[in-house]
């Protein structure tokens, strides 16, 4: 699966990479270099890291979905119990 990014997004993040080398490598990277190391970032590591996204996600659905019976269990056969309660509440 390839990682698409937006026209805008793409732009942006070539002219990080741009300014990334130019302010910690010691050559500067062109628009074009800049543009193909994006295009090799996203598509060999890309999957990876999407990949770590949707894992955690799962792990924090499943979480979510583990306290709904909590959040919205109802006994079940009480009536006769809460009859009980109204009636030992009766003076």
């Amino acid at each position: 699966m390839t990682i698409e990014l937006s026209k805008e997004d793409r732009a942006q993040a070539v002219a990080s990479i741009e300014r990334y080398f130019q302010e910690n490598m010691e050559e500067r990277i062109g628009n074009v270099a800049a543009a193909g190391l994006l295009g090799y970032i996203l598509e060999e590591i890309g999957p990876s890291i999407y990949n770590k996204a949707v894992a955690d996600v799962q792990v924090r659905l499943q979480a979510r979905v583990s306290e709904i019976d909590f959040e919205i269990h109802e006994e079940e056969f009480s009536y006769w119990r809460r009859v009980a309660k109204q009636r030992k509440a009766k003076p």
